[in-house]
C-alpha cells in the first residue's frame, strides 16, 4: 500500500472517528450523570417518602442499575457502528450464537433469573438487615446479579451473586430475651420483679415494646421468663445490652440477686 494512503488512512482515523468516539464517550458520561443527578435529588424531595425505604427503595435502586447498564451499551454499539462495525450484521449474528453464549454464562443468567425472584416474592429490600453465612448485614444496594450487603460489625462490604439467595436470611425486628428468677422468691414476687425489669426495658430508645411470654423453662438454678422484644434489627445486640442492665437493676430493686449457675462439691464420706 502506498505511503501517502496510508497516511491519508491515519489521518482519517485520528481525526473524524476519533474525535467523534470521544465526543459520544464524554456525551455518555454526562448523560449519566445528569440522570443519576435528576433521580437522586427527586428521591430526597419525595414528600410521602415513598423511595425512602423498603420495596420501592430497591425498586429505584434497581432501576438505576438498569439505566446505567443501558447507557453503557448503546455507548458501545454507536462507538462500534462510528468505528465502521456493521452493528446490524453483528446483532444477527447473536442469534446464532446465541447457544454457545448461553452455555458460557449460565451463573450469570441464574443471577437475572434469582434477581428477578426476588423482586416478585419480595423476600427482602433495600435497608432490611440480613444474615449470610453467619454474618448480618444491611442491604445496601440491589442489582439483577448481585447484592451489596454491609456487615454492621466490621462496616465490610460484600457483594452476594443473587443465585446464592437461599443462604441469606432475612433478621426479623425482634429479639427474645429471658429474664431470670431464683426459685427461692416466690411466685408474686417472682412476677412483680418481672413486670418491674419489663418496665426499665421499656425506658430504652432502641425498644420499641417487651411483651411477655410467661415462663419459658424451669433451667437448673433459675425459672426463666421469655419476653419477645421489639427492635431495629441493627440495633438488637445493644438492645440486649439494655435488657440486661434492666434485669440487674430491676431484680435489685426487689432484693432479689441474678442468679447463678452453682457447683456442689461432694467429698468422699467417711
Amino acid at each position: 500500500m502506498d505511503k501517502t494512503k496510508i497516511l491519508e488512512m491515519l489521518k482519517e482515523i485520528f481525526t473524524t472517528k476519533l474525535l467523534a468516539s470521544i465526543f459520544i464517550v464524554v456525551l455518555a458520561i454526562i448523560l449519566y450523570k445528569v440522570i443519576m443527578t435528576v433521580l437522586d435529588k427527586g428521591s430526597k424531595k419525595s414528600s410521602d417518602g415513598l423511595l425512602a425505604k423498603g420495596k420501592n427503595r430497591t425498586y429505584f435502586e434497581l432501576a438505576k442499575n438498569i439505566i446505567s447498564s443501558l447507557i453503557l451499551v448503546v455507548t458501545i454499539l454507536i462507538l462500534l457502528q462510528v468505528n465502521g462495525v456493521n452493528v446490524s450484521s453483528l446483532l444477527a449474528g447473536v442469534g446464532i450464537a446465541g447457544i454457545v453464549v448461553g452455555l458460557a454464562i449460565q451463573d450469570w443468567l441464574k443471577d437475572i433469573i434469582r434477581g428477578t425472584t426476588i423482586l416478585s416474592d419480595d423476600y427482602f429490600s433495600v435497608g432490611d438487615i440480613v444474615k449470610y453465612e453467619g454474618m448480618e448485614g444491611e442491604v445496601l444496594s440491589f442489582g439483577l446479579k448481585t447484592t451489596k450487603i454491609k456487615d454492621i460489625a466490621t462496616g465490610n462490604i460484600i457483594s452476594i451473586a443473587n443465585r446464592r439467595i437461599e443462604q441469606i436470611e432475612v433478621v426479623p425486628n425482634l429479639i427474645f430475651y429471658r429474664i431470670p428468677i431464683p426459685y427461692e422468691v416466690s411466685l408474686p414476687d417472682a412476677d412483680k420483679a418481672v413486670e418491674d425489669v419489663i418496665a426499665l426495658m421499656k425506658k430504652s430508645e432502641l425498644i420499641t415494646g417487651v411483651t411477655l411470654r410467661g415462663v419459658a423453662e424451669l433451667a437448673d438454678s433459675k425459672i426463666e421468663y421469655l419476653c419477645a422484644v421489639g427492635c431495629k434489627a441493627k440495633d438488637k445486640t445493644q438492645a440486649r445490652r439494655d435488657c440486661n442492665r434492666a434485669v440487674i437493676e430491676g431484680l435489685a430493686a426487689n432484693g432479689i440477686s441474678v442468679p447463678y449457675n452453682k457447683l456442689e462439691l461432694v467429698g468422699d464420706k467417711e
